[in-house]
């Protein structure tokens, strides 16, 4: 799918691990992208995204590359930095960068504490540079059908939705070292819900989230940890150094959130047993219910079953095509690209137009910070034995009457539906 600027944009790249130099190659997929710098304080990673870089079609241009991200902001004249780094230097290095006079977008991961927060908040105030996190899940294909479901009324008024980050990593966590990845030391180290914006982000979106509506509590309770202990004990035997570790994350972590107008949201995370993969998505209002496990939906008056007694659920494929959202019908049409299903691709057609014409991006500081926020809460929650923690207001009260959202064709406060007008 081809962006609509064609002018040049400068962007460079901080952090070059595997998801780091592929949403590299997917970024300079996008016309107009140039990528003049790339950072990495592995020597081999830094000169493998330089590579990267050099490969592209159309590189007719010098490319740097920097051990040092602040080397970087100090030698090099950008108009954005991309951050792939681990998750508790996200914050830091985007900071820095926009006080440095460059729009930011960087990889998803909870946040460390409500005051690293609050810094992106107003760093991005105070200099006028957007913060944006590059949460692919917002642009999936079944969570834009569900949203386009949602603004055409299907399920009635939104009530209570749920969604999970579920999916087997015991492998990537525990090899962390050998891998240089860094989700081992937050397991070893951290106990709530570590991983909370992909399931979190289109849920945000469903419910008006810092623009009419926000979450005002959070509860958090975490089962106990075996699922990694398990797996090494299986695969890595008695002489690896962690047989014996009590790793600090319950292998369950159970998350409620409640929102000023009465929705609830229960999230999930669940990285250290077998189990297949899914976000566990549910949305369900007063008209029906999508649950994305079993592929299910249930729409009252559309669905079988004219009575309470005989309700019977649907396979979801029919209205995911028949309800697409037009982003996806126009995507579809014009080749889909690589990344997750296609959904890389368009998070980073997003961040290259807002930073192309410095607009406002349909992923903000506000939401940013919200989202990552849930992680520092509910290790928080559950210190306090799952006690209920409040749920600060990022926009300061402005959630009650903001400015008017940026329509346009990645908008994702609407479905803006004549940006893709038959020409």
């Amino acid at each position: 799918m081809e962006t609509v600027h064609k002018k040049q944009v400068r962007i460079g790249c901080v952090g070059l691990s595997g998801r780091g130099s592929g949403m590299l190659g997917l970024l300079l997929q996008i016309e107009g992208v140039v990528v003049p710098a790339v950072c990495d304080k592995v020597p081999g990673r830094m000169e493998h995204g330089i590579e990267i870089v050099k490969s592209a079609p159309g590189c007719n241009y010098d490319v740097r590359g920097y051990l040092d991200y602040k080397e970087l902001l100090e030698k090099e004249k950008l108009d954005a930095l991309m951050i792939c780094t681990t998750w508790i230097t996200h914050s830091r290095i985007a900071a820095d960068a926009m006080r440095a006079g460059l729009n930011v977008a960087f990889e998803v991961g909870g946040a460390a504490s409500v005051e690293e927060c609050w810094e992106l908040v107003r760093t991005s105030e105070q200099t006028g540079k957007f913060c944006m996190l590059l949460e692919n899940c917002c642009y999936a294909k079944e969570e834009m059908a569900v949203y386009n479901m949602h603004k055409q009324g299907l399920f009635g008024e939104l009530i209570h939705l749920q969604g999970g980050y579920q999916h087997d990593l015991r492998e990537e966590i525990t090899l962390g070292r050998e891998t240089i990845h860094g989700r081992l030391f937050n397991f070893m180290n951290r106990n709530g819900e570590l991983y909370p914006t992909h399931q979190l982000g289109p849920i945000a979106k469903l419910l008006n989230i810092n623009r009419g509506n926000r979450f005002v509590s959070l509860t958090s309770m975490a089962s106990k940890a075996a699922g990694l202990n398990d797996w090494i004990k299986k695969n890595k035997g008695r002489d690896y150094d962690l047989y014996n570790y009590s790793f600090t994350c319950g292998d369950v972590v159970t998350t409620m959130l409640k929102c000023a107008h009465g929705e609830t949201v229960v999230l999930i995370h669940d990285c250290s047993l077998p189990r297949p993969y899914s976000r566990n998505g549910r949305v369900q209002g007063t008209n029906g219910i999508w649950m994305e496990d079993g592929n299910r939906i249930f729409i009252e008056g559309l669905s079988k079953g004219e009575h309470e007694w005989d309700h019977a659920w649907e396979s979801f494929d029919e209205y995911k095509e028949k309800y697409a959202h037009p982003l996806w019908s126009k995507y579809t049409k014009e080749g889909v690209k690589a990344g997750h299903g296609g959904m890389d691709y368009l998070v980073l057609s997003a961040f290259v137009e807002s930073a192309t014409d410095n607009l406002h991006p349909p992923i903000d500081v506000y939401d940013t910070a919200v989202w990552m926020a849930v992680t520092c809460l509910s290790e928080q929650s559950v210190a306090l034995g799952s006690m209920p923690v409040a749920f600060p207001d990022f926009t300061n009260g402005m959630w009650i009457d903001r400015e008017p959202f940026r329509r346009g064709v990645y908008c994702l406060d609407d479905v803006c539906h004549e940006f893709f007008a038959e020409e």
